[in-house]
């Protein structure tokens, strides 16, 4: 049975930081890129930021510069550091996996992931 259990959201003001932890477990955690997405009241889910089996990161334009993902194997586990915290970042996020054969391969699409944790919620105060 596959889990990925997320932690470390909470409350924090603007411009402070938060790190995220997504441990895994029940697959074969290299074999996946991972994914961090985030839905905030009345909207949709969006993708935040990937990295691939090998490492690569990307990320989308509202969180460059400030949110930083990183991966252990070892661990099976993906972080997400978030920095310079706004108001806007409040969410509840989820990371998930997308098994995938490529090693440089990431999605940023809902649909393309295999498996999601339960969520966090970030709340950050103006």
């Amino acid at each position: 049975q596959v889990q990925l259990v997320e932690s470390g959201g909470g409350l924090v003001q603007a411009g402070g930081s938060l790190r995220l932890s997504c441990a895994a477990s029940g697959l074969t955690f290299s074999n996946y890129a991972m994914g961090w997405f985030r839905q905030a009241p009345g909207k949709e889910r969006e993708w935040v930021v990937a990295i691939t089996r090998s490492g690569y990161t990307v990320y989308a334009d509202s969180v460059k510069g400030r949110f930083t993902i990183s991966r252990d194997n070892a661990k099976n586990t993906v972080y997400l550091q978030m920095n310079s915290l706004k108001f806007e970042d409040t969410a509840v996020y989820y990371c998930a996996a997308h098994f995938t054969r490529l090693r440089n391969y990431y999605s940023t699409l809902v649909a393309e992931y295999n498996y999601w944790g339960q969520g966090t919620q970030v709340t950050v105060s103006s």
